[in-house]
């Protein structure tokens, strides 16, 4: 009943910040709010079967793009919802290959896919085309933007609360716990595993898309490793193994990011890396599991009852 009640007042609050602050900080909280999403959205799969995706700026990349091809054609937000579906087909397609590999090789072969996809598309576009990039034409309103990336976040943190409850879920913990061992007990771990990852990748793919009107000029360097990286990192510091963990991680990480870009420019990919060892060595489990072990942990003051 407590979360509840946080929950819709946080979402009370998000939906009156567009009309109480200024553009800065709008736009500050449109940002944390795609990271937020972004982060949901991974953890939908990699959270559970622990299976190390870095594959996030491939999605976000082929939904950015969807915006800047099909954006002036569509009325808004039909190329956010054409941009999930083509990532979930995308993602069906990869994952059918790649989610037969394991451990590091799954993770190298998602990395690759982000590096592929950018070059593929500038030989197309130099080839084909005979230009390089986009240009974002009649982009929406900037309180449109803020309302459609809202809603995207709502709708991934929903579903990570459903699916964690499912009977789909439990079978994701299963295939992290003991895939082979799952797979005897009657799951279809392939269909379980592409699944997921399939609509883990449309709401990657919306994000892109969502995202994209940000940019007036749009080109292949919207396939930036750094994306899948962030989003991995932020997982991790809030916990990816719980629903609040990656909405914790990502706004914690988002305002860091924001601070370290404005005032400390050349020591945020050294920060960024620092991070992620200490989350990796002193808190394996995230903010979600240090705040876990804190309320667990007896209170001091209270005294043991003894018998009489």
């Amino acid at each position: 009943m407590a979360a509840r009640l946080a929950g819709a007042f946080a979402l009370a609050a998000l939906i009156a910040i567009p009309q109480v602050v200024t553009p800065y900080y709008r736009s500050l909280t449109l940002a944390i709010l795609a990271d937020v999403t972004l982060t949901v959205a991974w953890a939908f799969f990699s959270g559970p079967t622990r299976y190390l995706s870095l594959a996030t700026g491939a999605f976000f990349g082929a939904g950015a793009y969807v915006t800047a091809v099909a954006g002036s054609r569509l009325p808004w937000p039909l190329p956010v919802v054409a941009a999930g579906g083509g990532g979930a087909v995308m993602a069906l397609v990869v994952g059918a290959l790649a989610l037969r590999l394991r451990g590091p090789y799954f993770a190298v072969f998602t990395f690759g896919l982000a590096e592929l996809t950018k070059h593929t598309l500038i030989w197309y576009e130099t080839s084909v085309t005979g230009t390089v990039g986009r240009l974002i034409l009649a982009p929406p309103a900037p309180l449109v933007l803020y309302y459609t990336v809202l809603a995207l976040t709502v709708l991934a943190v929903t579903t990570s609360v459903l699916l964690r409850r499912s009977r789909w879920g439990y079978a994701l913990v299963g295939i992290g716990a003991d895939e082979e061992r799952a797979a005897t007990l009657g799951i279809d771990t392939t269909r379980v595993k592409v699944g997921t990852f399939a609509l883990s990748a449309a709401f990657m793919a919306a994000a892109g898309a969502a995202m994209a009107p940000r940019w007036t000029y749009l080109d292949p360097q919207v396939f930036n490793p750094l994306v899948s990286f962030q989003t991995v990192i932020m997982a991790l510091v809030g916990g990816a193994g719980t629903v609040i963990g990656p909405i914790a991680g990502a706004v914690f990480l988002g305002l860091a990011s924001e601070i370290l870009l404005l005032k400390f420019r050349y020591v945020y990919m050294l920060a960024l890396g620092l991070t992620l060892i200490v989350v990796v060595l002193a808190l394996p489990s995230g903010l979600a599991g240090l705040a876990a072990r804190f309320q667990r942990r007896p209170s001091a003051r209270q005294e043991p009852i003894t018998p009489l």
